[in-house]
């Protein structure tokens, strides 16, 4: 093997954020459709589940999860970093690429099954069943896509949040849409590792799904046009980010959108993972939920299963904010400007890691 592979899907929310960075990067890569048989000969047997993307490098190592991807090939490849040398623009890029991760995800899933239920189908067996025809394709696509259908009320979208799902997201693509007047990304003409969080969902389902995209396009025309060039960067390895580690003013309306919808959901799953590692002192390994909670969302609050993977990537907020050299007043002032507060006193305890490719206590 001479490059890399990335198995992925093009319907897939997190293939979509690493072939963007790939492409950024000038990553020599070369695309492979995780088709049925490329999931039970090459994911499975590496992974132990089925899950996509990955990148498998020329020394057959295998490197899984965005986030471990963008940072392999942060040490691995040259080039400029995603990672703003600022601070304080590097606290915001954290907290974005978390936000788009992870509370994105909820407006992704919503419009992919509330807008665009038979074009995902036909996506699904486009994707496994590449090979066969059309309408077969789409009946074995459908069957494929029940599980993640079915996981619509695990995320907390039931009929109740469904309004308040668009109503905040609407709120976001107008924000996102008015700071990219000044910007090409979010903090200049360089993308961060918190354009590619927001790519995933904003590209793979929002965009390119054809009943979401028309509504981005409507709503935010510079929204698209942003995932369009963040996922088919013209001039990769270019740009800069903004002097003086400028936070613009369009930003925060976006960081507060974080602060008022997901903190308060870590705040709680931080509690859960507390309580689950006590009820279960000789576990290691967690599992993908750890039980169920409250949340709220536009104000609305519904039944939602708890996830602790958020978690591992908010420590990775918190050790960055640690790590500043004394008591850094100005990603201080940003936290307290948002309504972030909390954040600078919290920790992740008991702190996790990922291990083989499962999150584990640490």
């Amino acid at each position: 093997m001479t490059a890399y592979q990335l198995l992925a899907a093009p319907l897939s929310l997190y293939s979509g954020k690493a072939r963007g960075y790939l492409r950024w990067k000038n990553v020599p890569y070369r695309e492979v459709l995780s088709n049925r048989t490329v999931y039970e000969n090459e994911i499975m047997p590496r992974l132990g589940y089925g899950m996509v993307p990955i990148v498998i490098t020329p020394d057959d190592e295998t490197v899984q999860d965005t986030t471990d991807i963008i940072d392999y090939f942060e040490a691995h490849a040259p080039g400029p970093s995603v990672y703003p040398d600022g601070p304080v623009q590097k606290l915001a890029a954290l907290i974005f690429e978390l936000f788009g991760d992870e509370w994105l995800l909820i407006a992704a899933m919503h419009y992919r099954w509330a807008y665009n239920e038979d074009f995902a189908y036909q996506e699904f067996g486009n994707t496994a069943f590449p090979d066969l025809p059309a309408d077969e394709r789409y009946a074995l696509g459908k069957k494929a896509a029940e599980k993640f259908k079915g996981s619509l009320p695990f995320l907390g979208i039931t009929p109740k949040t469904a309004p308040a799902i668009e109503a905040t997201y609407e709120t976001f693509l107008r924000a996102f849409d008015a700071h990219l007047a000044d910007h090409p990304f979010l903090f200049g003409t360089r993308p961060s590792v918190g354009d590619y969080g927001f790519l995933g969902p904003l590209y793979a389902h929002n965009y390119r799904d054809p009943a979401s995209g028309e509504i981005m396009e409507r709503i935010a025309p510079r929204v698209a046009a942003w995932a369009r060039r963040t996922h088919a960067p013209q001039h990769p390895l270019s740009g800069d980010f903004l002097s003086e580690d400028q936070i613009p003013d369009t930003l925060i309306p976006l960081l507060r959108l974080f602060a008022a919808e997901q903190l308060p959901m870590l705040v709680d799953t931080l509690a859960d993972l507390q309580k689950w590692a006590k009820e279960n002192p000789d576990t290691a390994e967690l599992p993908r939920i750890t039980g169920f909670h409250k949340y709220k969302i536009g104000g609305i609050e519904e039944d939602r299963a708890v996830f602790p993977y958020p978690l591992w990537m908010l420590q990775r907020v918190l050790a960055h904010y640690r790590s500043l050299s004394g008591a850094d007043k100005a990603a201080a002032a940003l936290l307290e400007k948002i309504g972030a507060s909390a954040l600078k006193d919290m920790v992740v305890t008991p702190a996790l890691k990922r291990e083989n490719f499962k999150l584990m206590l640490a």
